[in-house]
């Protein structure tokens, strides 16, 4: 080979050498931290996760409600709630409040502390509905009398809804809906259509908090139990996903699952973060995600969702197809 040659081709060897360095350093590049994202004060954060019987339960078999979640699984939960560190905390599962005060003792002691907070319990149920914020919340709505009828039967939403508002900022309030809708267990009325129903329901407070304030900044979350195109979502968000869009976060290898069923040994997306369409436009994708943590196995069977926010309002991009917010008495 001539040297001129052997000199071209060491150039494009070099040049080669380059580009894949190049391409490499940006294929690898992390991105950006998810504390870097929200430093600035013009973001926030929520957090939804069903933290899995933290309360006490049957877990012998006994039949006796008398054994509280194990300490290594509260510890876990905790620790993936330390490692995000949302602004806005709304709980599906907590226990009874004499454990959730624990519950919120610990977070404290380990620099996480949410001085507002407000706690839904039916009846003498260990498995409640939480929010915990670190923003002021400036009202309340415990919604216990919602009911429906399948035949004869007159049947009340399960463990209700937790509705509040909460001041991020002077200029940004935000309205959140906790909610978890009935389980896949066996019920002799069919747990889809009682579901179904719970669903109905749920939507009817969306459109009617829309229809006052059809500018609200809206979120719906929690644990509903069922896959996305089902009749039960699909009743919640519109056909067409008019009232609610469903945000859809996903983990750092692209997956959106959030529940495990060790029996079957599958998995399943049952929890959610809904956004009303004025609230959809301040998502910020990039930096929200389904959390996956080494501890989320031995802390619960459902994954949390964070969604990251700009707390402005931003106008939708086209405003003109929004439906009105008409409801069933």
């Amino acid at each position: 080979m001539k040297p001129r040659q052997i000199h071209l081709l060491k150039g494009i060897m070099r040049g080669w050498i380059a580009t894949t360095v190049i391409l490499v350093t940006a294929c690898s590049e992390a991105p950006k931290p998810l504390e870097e994202v929200r430093s600035g004060r013009d973001t926030f954060s929520v957090m939804s996760y069903n933290v899995g019987a933290y309360g006490y339960a049957d877990r012998t078999g006994n039949g006796q409600a008398d054994n509280l979640k194990p300490e290594d699984e509260r510890r876990a939960v905790r620790e993936i709630i330390l490692s995000t560190r949302p602004d806005i905390l709304a709980l599906q599962e907590i226990g009874n409040p004499q454990v959730f005060d624990e519950f919120r003792r610990e977070l404290t002691a380990a620099g996480l502390d949410y001085p507002f907070h407000e706690l839904l319990q039916r009846d003498q149920s260990e498995q409640n509905l939480a929010v915990l914020s670190r923003f002021p919340i400036t009202s309340s709505f415990f919604h216990l009398d919602d009911r429906f009828s399948i035949g004869d039967a007159s049947v009340p939403v399960k463990r209700g809804f937790l509705e509040v508002d909460i001041s991020i900022n002077p200029n940004y309030q935000l309205r959140l809906i906790n909610a978890q809708l009935k389980s896949k267990t066996y019920h002799r009325l069919g747990h889809t259509e009682m579901r179904r129903n719970e669903a109905r329901l749920l939507n009817n407070h969306v459109r009617r908090a829309l229809g006052r304030q059809h500018r609200l900044n809206l979120l719906v979350v929690g644990d509903m139990n069922d896959h996305v195109r089902s009749a039960p979502l699909r009743m919640l968000m519109g056909n067409r996903e008019e009232y609610l869009s469903d945000l859809k976060p996903t983990d750092p290898f692209g997956e959106v699952w959030t529940y495990f069923d060790a029996d079957s040994e599958q998995y399943h997306r049952y929890d959610y973060i809904l956004a009303s369409p004025y609230m959809q436009p301040e998502y910020i994708a990039s930096a929200s995600q389904v959390i996956r943590h080494p501890d989320g196995k031995r802390a619960s069977s459902h994954r949390p969702l964070l969604a990251v926010f700009h707390a402005r309002d931003i106008e939708p991009a086209d405003t003109l197809m929004l439906p009105s917010y008409e409801y069933d008495e």
